[in-house]
């Protein structure tokens, strides 16, 4: 009995102490503001990519990627707004305006691949007027491999099916956005 109560003892500390892999962002709330709004196709936003930090990634991560992802769009498959990925391991942090490709912030060896809005880096939320509330999902992938191998050209279609094969974790940060 007496090791019983001690194994069970083991795993509940073990459970209490586990650390959750963890995205967080300093300039992102469950509003997203005219900042983080995309500038084109009838908005007028600034376009800006937010800070995103992470901790906790489990063991074996060689690399991380993120996307944002709406499922309101009115496209029948959603609608891709970010995309990067080969971000190596020990990177913990986008910050903001990370997604602005002529700023070069992305960390080395990162590959920020084309998006819905056909093209590569960050394009915000900008969902069509009087269509009601969008979900802005942004999510950390924890990779077991250092590189997907795929490029800037990678639709978001192949990188979601690679995403899909090598991921150990993933955590997620929900925005929402309407247009009146």
């Amino acid at each position: 009995m007496k090791n019983l109560f001690l194994g069970l003892s083991f795993l509940l500390i073990q459970s209490v102490s586990a650390q959750n892999f963890t995205l967080k962002s300093t300039d992102l709330g469950g509003q997203a503001t005219k900042q983080q709004e995309f500038n084109g196709f009838g908005c007028s936003g600034e376009n800006i990519s937010p800070e995103l930090s992470w901790s906790n990634a489990p063991e074996g991560t060689k690399s991380f990627a993120i996307t944002m992802y709406d499922p309101d769009a009115p496209t029948g498959s959603g609608f891709w707004h970010w995309i990067v990925f080969d971000i190596p391991a020990n990177v913990k942090e986008l910050v903001s305006k990370t997604g602005n490709l002529a700023l070069n912030l992305t960390p080395k060896g990162a590959v920020q691949s084309k998006t819905d809005y056909g093209t590569p880096g960050y394009g915000g939320p900008c969902p069509p007027v009087g269509h009601g509330i969008h979900e802005y999902i942004f999510t950390i992938y924890a990779l077991k491999t250092d590189k997907l191998g795929l490029d800037v050209n990678a639709n978001p279609a192949i990188v979601g099916f690679y995403l899909w094969q090598n991921t150990l974790a993933k955590a997620s940060i929900v925005s929402y956005y309407n247009r009146k």
